[in-house]
């Protein structure tokens, strides 16, 4: 009988994962990794199609950074966590390359789900949300309408999920939907790529103190964030997304799957790669994300398996 891992090898303590922690502190060979890891996601993306370097020729414009100072709120603290090298960047996110080449690396990652498939990377990203919004109809609030995108990047999720709810709703209750993220340089390409203006605000907060009234969002959503955090950052978002959730609405969580055969059987070359660029991947992976949204107030449905990478949990705050 086959017994399911709660982690990788690769994460934790392990012996494996020390070793792969002691190559990436290792200078010489984390700078190979980084460059190694970059290389790997330009790649897969322009293969499939995906214009990685013309879409970043294509943002660098002078109206690109006078967003960025409209967008910009001079009063957030960044938090240490968020200020060490990330996704192959110095800066982490905090700096314009990481926003240009966030949208394609976003579809090269939706590429790299079904190998085995032939789907354009459009196809492979619509996949992706779907399967995510399917479990929100399931499971989420009866009635949507006021959504917050926490770590919301580029706005590739908060997009979609607008454009999910929208429709439902009529125009005279419009479902309001919200962008948030800690990176001004993420919310001016967001912005930008908002060209209907469909999304109600842009701001620039930490996820930890969003600076919203109490019960003011019937949806919070997490879509590929809690990977990137420490656990005590995602605890205190817990709290905060309990906080600012209306009675019967719904915290939803989408990110990588530590009990996924596919990402427990990644190559070495491969989950050296990630972790060289993925800071707190052992915290990651080795946290209940369950049992903190009950520690927070939530009441959980269990997590839903919705591709063969990722994990869907959806959690609700009851009257």
């Amino acid at each position: 009988m086959t017994t399911t891992k709660l982690k990788p090898d690769w994460a934790g303590d392990d012996l494996l994962s020390k070793l792969v922690n002691r190559a990436i502190q290792t200078p010489a060979l984390y700078a190979l990794m980084k460059r190694q890891a970059r290389q790997v996601m330009i790649k897969t993306a322009e293969k499939n199609g995906v214009p990685w370097r013309q879409t970043c020729v294509d943002l660098d414009t002078p109206e690109m950074r006078q967003r960025l100072d409209q967008l910009t709120d001079p009063a957030v603290v960044y938090p240490d966590y968020y200020q060490v090298p990330f996704h192959a960047y110095s800066e982490g996110n905090l700096c314009w390359q990481a926003a240009f080449e966030a949208a394609p690396a976003t579809y090269a990652m939706a590429l790299r789900i079904w190998p085995q498939e032939t789907l354009t990377w459009q196809a492979a990203q619509t996949r992706l949300r779907q399967s995510f919004l399917t479990v929100l109809d399931q499971q989420g609030p009866a009635q949507v309408h006021d959504i917050l995108d926490l770590g919301c990047s580029v706005g590739i999720s908060t997009l979609s999920l607008h454009r999910h709810y929208a429709p439902r709703q009529s125009p005279a209750a419009p479902v309001r939907t919200v962008g948030l993220d800690l990176s001004p340089y993420m919310l001016a390409v967001a912005q930008a790529q908002d060209t209907q203006g469909e999304i109600a605000q842009w701001v620039h907060a930490a996820a930890e103190a969003t600076g919203f009234p109490d019960r003011a969002f019937d949806l919070v959503t997490m879509q590929f964030v809690t990977h990137e955090l420490p656990r005590s950052a995602t605890q205190a978002i817990f709290r905060e997304a309990w906080r600012v959730l209306r009675p019967g609405g719904a915290l939803a969580l989408l990110d990588n799957n530590p009990q996924s055969p596919v990402i427990q059987a990644l190559p070495p070359v491969l989950f050296t790669l990630m972790k060289s660029t993925e800071p707190w991947s052992d915290d990651y992976y080795t946290f209940d994300l369950e049992a903190a949204l009950v520690e927070a107030g939530f009441e959980t449905s269990g997590v839903v398996l919705t591709d063969p990478r990722h994990r869907t949990l959806v959690a609700r705050k009851r009257g």
